[in-house]
């Protein structure tokens, strides 16, 4: 039944990164259990801060305990704040519900899941982009700056200026995954070009600052950037918008964002939070969950980038190959791509 609904998944949402649906279909190339070995799971989802439906991250976790909960029969709780502050109380609410397995989407949760979890023992925590400890916490993380290196190709063959932009919510260590991957990415495609890094914020707010990061893309913009990579949740919008008025590109993240703005989106990078909160949710059916951190990247089909009939005007032949190229190196290890965390 789980490997089932991973192919209808994957069927529906990563063929459009150019991947194999198959391949993709079981990421971490295990079977799991039938329905005869399965552990009752009732899960709560705290989301990022803003919207569920986000058109980003939160969607691809929406959609994930919708594949779930449609598979099992077993809703799922859940939670939109507007302040980390209000994170215990959630999650209080969930476990009086009786979930046994609370997803936290978002990096700056990580104090507040480590709180939840210590006060909640019996109670299993993913923290889905962020890295907490506890003996039931497990902590998913993802190589972003391969997906970032992959639409920085992208971007450098479609560039007429020879100057991209990086429009990110706030200059923190995840933030520059993303931005030096994309600007690694697009010097090895052509080596003179020039990358521009702006922020939209300071904290978490950030996230959902649409106007902000207009101003931010009109900047980059005018100093000559013509295709820009939003990676700021919500406020991505706001950059989509921008480039749409100035008949420039822009590049989407987390979620296949190419319909947004069709004709104005050269690609999405894929970061697919709705792998993790499913391999979770199954190690938990199949009574295999373990607390401890997950990395995922391209070899995972964990990150990626989206081809589909909304881009497609934009991406010759030869920039696809290019792309795909750029993949398949990383995923055998030809290409390394570093993480500026780690340094």
């Amino acid at each position: 039944m789980i490997l089932a609904r991973r192919r209808l998944l994957a069927g529906i949402s990563l063929a459009v990164a150019g991947l194999s649906v198959m391949a993709a279909a079981d990421p971490d190339g295990m079977s799991r259990s039938g329905a005869d070995g399965e552990v009752p799971v009732k899960p709560g989802v705290v989301y990022a801060l803003g919207d569920k439906r986000d058109g980003g991250f939160n969607e691809g976790a929406m959609h994930a305990l919708e594949f779930f909960r449609n598979e099992t029969g077993e809703a799922y709780l859940e939670a939109e704040l507007q302040s980390v502050d209000g994170f215990a109380a959630a999650v209080d609410g969930m476990v009086r519900q009786d979930a046994n397995l609370v997803i936290a989407v978002g990096f700056y949760y990580a104090d507040a899941v480590k709180a939840a979890a210590a006060a909640h023992p019996e109670t299993r925590f993913v923290l889905v982009d962020g890295v907490a400890e506890g003996p039931n916490i497990r902590s998913i993380v993802f190589r972003e700056q391969e997906g970032a290196y992959l639409v920085g190709v992208l971007a450098a063959l479609a560039s007429k200026s020879g100057t991209i932009g990086f429009v990110g919510a706030a200059d923190i260590p995840l933030m520059r995954k993303f931005a030096d991957g994309y600007a690694a990415g697009a010097k090895a495609t052509r080596p003179q070009i020039a990358t521009l890094v702006d922020y939209v914020g300071t904290d978490a707010a950030a996230f959902r600052d649409r106007d902000r990061a207009a101003v931010v893309a009109r900047d980059q913009i005018g100093r000559g950037a013509d295709v820009l990579f939003a990676v700021a949740g919500e406020a991505n919008l706001g950059v989509f918008q921008a480039a749409r008025e100035a008949e420039k590109l822009a590049i989407g993240v987390d979620s296949n964002q190419n319909g947004v703005v069709p004709g104005t989106i050269l690609t999405s990078m894929l970061k697919r939070v709705d792998i993790a909160v499913l391999r979770s949710l199954d190690d938990m059916r199949a009574g295999t969950w373990k607390a401890g951190l997950v990395t995922l990247g391209v070899r995972e089909h964990a990150v990626g980038w989206a081809i589909d009939d909304n881009n497609r005007p934009l991406v010759t032949p030869e920039m696809e190959e290019a792309v795909e190229t750029a993949r398949r190196a990383i995923a055998d290890g030809s290409i390394t791509v570093p993480d500026p965390t780690t340094h």
